[in-house]
């Protein structure tokens, strides 16, 4: 190779480091222009009366959640909703419940990702596991999200609203799903991001969740993993079985409780937000905010997911995206 060409081959990689290092840059001043410019450095609780369009302006157009205090304290479900009328009123009813050995459902563990084991029982099954009066390997969580209240207990649906009308008028379109939650304190939802407006309202008991907005994207991994499910087998333990004929799927090896800052270091320039959400308190979790949640034991909840809007927001968040994914650690 003539000096001239390898003048020029070194040129070109120097030119192409330099352009990396200005990306790289510019992902990590991102995040911290968008704390100083509009996000809050705590969850704030806010109250009724406010109007569709006040929540709209304040709440869902920047992008920012908050925790909502007597916005539904007209629901019989607070009042009604103990296990003893709930085994009056569906403990006959059979529903989904997802079964893991260590209480992580749609989480990474060690070189997959793995789905819970679904499994039909009754509820009146469940709240013995729940209450302790039956032993039972693995940890219980009822999280389908299909609509399970509607679809799997529509008994329990006048205990609550079919939509938030504030929240529905603000957006102009009904919830695509409204979903029930109940499980044991082991039952942990791992940290990952929904294309939802979300209203999550507690019942019973509390959530605890662990928030990061979007903008912070640069600093979560991402990974890709062979898709498993748990099976339960005849002696208790579990087995996890691969999905046969299935693409990878991208997620957060990540956990916030305990993160590995040696293989994760750019995770120490993220803000994570920390919340509780009691009984009767509603929280407003924006689209496209990474969450990790967990729960006291036998805490009750219902969620309504409203499509989120495929706007220029998306699509800015789709390059910030894809530019973290290309670049690698920063």
């Amino acid at each position: 190779m003539s000096i001239l060409k390898l003048n020029s081959s070194n040129g070109n990689v120097m030119a192409e480091n330099k352009t990396l290092d200005a990306v790289k840059k510019c992902l990590r001043d991102f995040p911290l222009e968008a704390r100083e410019l509009y996000l809050n450095k705590t969850v704030p609780c806010v109250e009724p009366p406010f109007s569709p369009l006040e929540f709209y302006r304040e709440w869902i157009g920047p992008n920012k959640p908050c925790v909502i205090r007597n916005a539904f304290s007209h629901w019989p479900a607070l009042s009604k909703w103990n296990p003893s009328h709930l085994r009056e009123v569906v403990g006959s009813k059979v529903i989904s419940v997802a079964v893991t050995p260590n209480g992580y459902a749609d989480a990474v563990n060690q070189d997959r990702f793995v789905m819970p084991e679904e499994r039909l029982m009754t509820f009146s099954s469940l709240l013995d596991v729940v209450e302790g009066k039956v032993e039972s390997r693995g940890v219980f969580y009822v999280q389908k999200q299909c609509s399970n209240l509607t679809e799997e207990l529509p008994e329990l649906t006048g205990d609550v609203e079919a939509h938030i009308p504030w929240m529905s008028e603000a957006l102009g379109k009904l919830p695509d799903a409204v979903n029930f939650w109940l499980g044991e304190a082991s039952a942990v939802t791992s940290m990952h991001k929904d294309h939802y407006e979300n209203l999550y309202c507690v019942i019973t008991g509390e959530k605890h969740f662990i928030l990061l907005p979007p903008s912070d994207r640069p600093f979560i991994p991402y990974e890709h993993y062979q898709p498993a499910v748990y099976r339960q087998r005849e002696d208790g333990d579990f087995d996890v079985v691969d999905v046969a004929d299935s693409d990878k799927v991208p997620w957060i090896p990540l956990d916030p409780l305990k993160p590995d800052l040696e293989l994760y270091p750019d995770y120490r320039l993220a803000c994570p937000l920390h919340v509780t959400v009691k009984a009767g308190e509603m929280l407003y979790l924006p689209s496209l905010w990474f969450h990790h949640v967990r729960q006291s034991h036998g805490c009750i909840a219902v969620n309504f997911w409203y499509d989120m809007e495929y706007d220029i927001k998306y699509n800015y968040f789709q390059l910030v995206e894809s530019l973290a994914g290309a670049v690698g650690p920063l």
